[in-house]
């Protein structure tokens, strides 16, 4: 997971780790973020989600930035 995570930055792209629940994705962004100096913000999207809720959200993150 670090490899790939490090490697798509390498090319200013994301990742998204996928799996079972409890099994340490977010914690694992978190700490890489953490160790590289860089701002990790999660969310949980799910199905009530809609693509104004969405936009609230991006636009709060980018105001954050």
């Amino acid at each position: 997971c670090y490899m790939t995570l490090t490697q798509a930055l390498t090319f200013h792209l994301g990742g998204s780790p996928a799996g079972p629940a409890g099994t340490g994705k977010t914690e694992t962004v978190k700490d890489l973020s953490k160790a590289m100096g860089l701002i990790c913000i999660v969310t949980n999207c799910g199905e009530g989600l809609d693509n104004m809720a969405m936009g609230s959200i991006f636009s709060g993150y980018f105001t954050y930035i």
